[in-house]
């Protein structure tokens, strides 16, 4: 189910539309469907489209500054942030995302709460890698949070598994019978989909959005230029949509 989640998306998603729309177009020898590839490649690889869609993934949140988060029982960042890398030293280096580990880390040190947690996320592509929040463990106790106020789940593989495993957690420390508040950091525009699932998981979520791709910006000609950046911000905010209107709609139980 894991390698399908990430596989069936492309067919619905603008690469793998162009890519099924240019095929269509040899076998058929219609010109329509590859001038229809071409105006798709076209638009979703402006930032016209690539940053409005990620605008709206984004909620139009902004972000907030660390002293407006409430106070909760722990302060959960998700994972996302690492990436295995060759060398002698097999060590794993940091994505775009590394603001959610800075967030924790700033969250964890304003008294937030008394909990840091750090989910442990792993995928089956990458067997030997360890999991990521055993990594985000040993870096936060170098910045400064003491070991007995951190803690990591069991490996997890997606968003679902994060929030089952967390709320777990939560409620083998604090006992059965309440409901435990978290704060709840991860990239914007992943943002909608994680409060569902971890609200649906019985937790009182407060959300802590970081890693914004976009900021509101005028009209300027050069927003219909094609850029990578623009179809990667495309295909991630669709993937988002597509993500929460299948948690929210297909699976509710």
């Amino acid at each position: 189910m894991l390698y399908l989640a990430k596989i069936l998306p492309i067919f619905v998603l603008p690469i793998g539309v162009i890519i099924l729309l240019l095929a269509l177009s040899l076998l058929l020898r219609r010109r329509a469907l590859a001038a229809a590839a071409l105006a798709l490649l076209w638009l979703a690889s402006t930032s016209l489209i690539g940053d409005a869609l990620m605008r709206a993934a984004e909620g139009w949140q902004v972000r907030q500054p660390v002293a407006s988060a409430p106070k909760a029982d722990a302060i959960v960042v998700l994972s996302g942030m690492l990436q295995s890398s060759d060398g002698l030293e097999g060590r794993d280096e940091w994505t775009d995302s590394v603001d959610r580990f800075e967030a924790g880390v700033a969250l964890a040190k304003a008294g937030t709460a008394p909990l840091l947690v750090f989910t442990g996320g792993w995928l089956p592509w990458h067997p030997d890698a360890r999991p990521e929040g055993d990594v985000l463990r040993e870096r936060a106790i170098d910045r400064g949070i003491p070991p007995d106020r951190i803690a990591v789940t069991g490996v997890v593989r997606n968003t679902e598994e994060e929030s089952l495993s967390v709320a777990a957690l939560l409620r083998s420390r604090g006992g059965a019978g309440r409901t435990p508040s978290i704060v709840l950091v991860t990239s914007a525009y992943h943002m909608r989909r994680a409060r569902l699932l971890f609200t649906r998981a019985g937790l009182s979520v407060t959300p802590f959005p970081v890693d914004f791709q976009t900021s509101a910006a005028p009209f300027l000609f050069l927003r219909l230029v094609p850029r990578a950046g623009s179809i990667e911000h495309t295909e991630t905010a669709l993937r988002e949509f597509y993500g929460y209107l299948y948690y929210s709609i297909v699976k509710t139980g």
